[in-house]
């Protein structure tokens, strides 16, 4: 179907979201350069993200960063690659970005950056060697493995193709020198280098194998057999990461260059270098031998078949979806990066196990670059990244895990980075596994996945009514969900700095109410179709909805409390101004009428709307922080106390539709996360940003939630204007 709205949201056509494209002004404007990210993933929660321009402006940074126990246990390997251009006549350009402490950048390879795009997911760079030159750098990760492709083209002819050079080189060929820059190190460390350290590197020629030191992860770098190895062995001393310095984090770094590749270029051709975490699997496809790049061709055609699996998974009615409607084709690609593999690590062995990468065993990936899977994300995301995407049988695999990992009626909160237990410190995300089922049965119609997860439903409900950990549970009284304990932080406003939870919600949360009434109204529906006693569940949802605007309401402010009896006291509540209240009407008509609704919306509109979501507390407030910025202590104290969180204008959408009824309203509330694909990290949704104009973003630069709440609300927008 052809979409009117389109023209709403994308004037010109530079704008439209699936043919993403920064210009010359902006990757010669350094700054900017240094500002723009670009990211790509593999499924394993392994990845490859930079500035534009090429410098690493954060540890997170790298082109080979390996999940080695996916999704975890991610290891940045290569950093970058800088490259030096040998014209046929003898220039020699240098293409690299590295930025060191005091601002020196050296070399100044932006200058000759004309374009930075995605086709598809793959990010493109394209840099004016001469005025009828071009080189195209292409960067790639094989699905399920933890490879990447380097790939070059040159494009155009030479423009002095007759001349001879003065060696007696072939004029007609471009010498590619590519030096890589390595590590071997967590991805939330830096390195610091010595003298006397110097990696192991295995020289074979035209590939290297490459340890940091014995026992480190082995990797390798490989290129076609007419490139040459030359051995260097040289440390660049005091690489800066200007995010890190912003985020108050170590900011210096070096880097140990093992050697130089050097490959040859004619018009036309392409070259590719191939970066592998050791694995049996990729060291045995025969990259690095003479169909070398025929086998990268073959790896560039899977990944294009995926892309385009994807999308026609996604809307199977639509024929060409990027023509058609081009932002849901872009946020489908951005939902991809999240969906990972978790295999089956209840069973230690010394071993590596085998990823599969079937859909039984994902997981969802909260934020890159620093966030693994978190139960509440995945939840949350769970509805925008599978189900309206069409990736059905993935949504189910992901729910049965989790209820796996139920323990004392609570699933995870998150899986720590080495694989450990898994945490359990959170209220709210066993709740939100409730709405996903309820919209994976609604979508697919898949009653089984319900009657097979039941009895552990029943049993989380259980121990909800009579008290599990962390002091959640219901109130007999009035049917509502308390939860809480001195020093944890149990909701998604779970900023903690060291003993100080800065915004605790102890007692009777808001949104937790509303939740925990959507899954008292969802296991009554279940439990009648099931043919069992669903009376419990009646009465247990009755009484929730006796007393919900009883005690939330606030008819001095015209809203709802963000928690009442706080601490356990009874009749001690919390006025203040949060987009929590917003899911109260969003998940549910039966809690608050529509005077009640329509007031709250106005406030939360007043107060708390901006043009990159939601502030997470009023302006007015006298705890409102008005900037997000700074080291780990005054960003997580300014976390959910005035920073802007994208993903929240997912329910302000659901509530405005319904009180105004109008999709065409929400057109302009959407235009600027279309247009937040070319601003931050290309083609997806940051975290959030900053609570003041001109709204920065901030955090992750590519966050699960704030992509899927984007995606199920243009959707829900779309759909409801034919």
């Amino acid at each position: 179907m052809a979409l009117k709205q389109d023209a709403s949201l994308f004037d010109h056509a530079q704008m439209n979201p699936w043919h993403i494209q920064i210009g010359s002004e902006l990757c010669h404007d350094l700054q900017s350069g240094l500002d723009h990210e670009w990211l790509v993933t593999n499924g394993l929660g392994g990845y490859a993200a930079g500035s534009l321009v090429g410098a690493t402006t954060r540890c997170y940074h790298g082109l080979l960063v390996a999940a080695l126990q996916p999704p975890v246990k991610r290891t940045v390997l290569v950093a970058k690659l800088d490259e030096v251009v040998t014209l046929h006549t003898g220039e020699k350009i240098e293409l690299g970005v590295n930025e060191y402490v005091r601002g020196t950048i050296a070399p100044e390879g932006y200058k000759l950056l004309q374009s930075v795009s995605l086709d598809g997911d793959i990010a493109c760079f394209y840099y004016a060697l001469t005025e009828t030159l071009t080189l195209e750098k292409r960067i790639w990760m094989e699905y399920g493995q933890n490879t990447t492709y380097v790939q070059y083209i040159l494009r155009g002819a030479f423009d002095e193709a007759g001349e001879k050079t003065g060696d007696g080189e072939d004029p007609t060929v471009l010498t590619l020198d590519v030096a890589p820059f390595c590590l071997s190190r967590d991805y939330h460390a830096v390195t610091a280098g010595a003298t006397d350290w110097r990696f192991l590197v295995e020289d074979q020629g035209h590939r290297c194998r490459i340890r940091a030191y014995e026992g480190a992860p082995a990797y390798h770098i490989i290129a076609d057999p007419t490139a040459t190895f030359s051995p260097a062995g040289l440390w660049y001393w005091h690489i800066w990461h200007r995010r890190d310095h912003e985020r108050g984090l170590p900011d210096q770094e070096d880097v140990y260059q093992p050697g130089t590749f050097r490959l040859s270029l004619v018009p036309g051709m392409r070259t590719t270098l191939v970066l592998a975490a050791e694995t049996e699997t990729a060291c045995s496809w025969g990259y690095g031998g003479p169909r070398h790049e025929e086998l990268v061709a073959q790896a560039l055609m899977r990944h294009r078949r995926r892309v385009q699996q994807i999308l026609t998974v996604a809307e199977r009615s639509i024929d060409n979806l990027p023509e058609r409607d081009p932002l849901f084709a872009r946020l489908v690609l951005a939902a991809d990066q999240f969906i990972v593999a978790r295999p089956d690590y209840s069973h230690p062995t010394t071993e590596p196990q085998e990823v599969r990468m079937s859909p039984d065993r994902k997981t969802i990936i909260a934020g890159y670059p620093w966030f693994t899977d978190w139960g509440r994300d995945s939840m949350i995301s769970l509805p925008g990244l599978l189900l309206c995407t069409g990736r059905y049988s993935e949504a189910r695999g992901l729910l049965k895990a989790f209820v796996s990992f139920a323990h004392n009626g609570l699933i995870p909160n998150r899986f720590p980075d080495d694989g450990c237990e898994p945490a359990y410190n959170t209220v709210d995300a066993t709740l939100w596994m409730f709405r996903a089922l309820d919209y994976y049965f609604t979508t697919t119609g898949d009653w089984s996945l319900i009657k097979e997860l039941f009895p552990a439903l029943c049993e989380i409900i259980q121990w909800h009514v009579t008290g599990t950990d962390y002091g959640i549970k219901m109130d007999a009284s009035d049917g509502l969900l308390q939860a809480g304990e001195p020093g944890v932080q149990l909701t998604w406003m779970d900023a903690k700095v060291g003993d100080w939870v800065v915004t605790p919600r102890f007692g009777k949360p808001v949104e937790i109410n509303a939740l925990w009434y959507y899954a008292l109204t969802a296991m009554e529906t279940w439990a009648v179709r099931l043919s069992t006693d669903a009376a419990q569940y009646g009465q247990l949802r009755a009484l929730v909805r006796q007393h919900f605007a009883a005690r939330f309401w606030y008819a001095e402010g015209g809203y709802l409390y963000d928690v009442v009896d706080v601490e356990g006291v009874a009749g001690r509540n919390d006025a203040s101004l949060r987009p929590n209240q917003l899911f109260a009407a969003a998940l549910t008509h039966e809690l608050l009428s529509e005077q009640q609704v329509a007031s709250m919306l106005q406030q939360v509109t007043e107060h708390l709307l901006t043009p990159a979501g939601l502030r997470s507390l009023s302006p007015d407030d006298p705890a409102y922080q008005s900037r997000f910025s700074g080291d780990q202590k005054q960003r997580d104290s300014a976390y959910h106390q005035g920073a802007v969180w994208q993903w929240l204008i997912g329910p302000y959408v659901d509530v405005h539709l319904r009180v105004h009824n109008d999709p065409a309203a929400l057109l302009p509330l959407l235009q600027p996360f279309a247009q937040q694909l070319w601003s931050t990290c290309l083609g997806t949704i940051s975290e959030l940003a900053e609570p003041e104009p001109p709204f920065i973003n901030g955090g992750c630069f590519a966050q699960a939630w704030s992509v899927a709440e984007i995606l199920r609300c243009w959707l829900l927008v779309r759909d409801s204007m034919h």
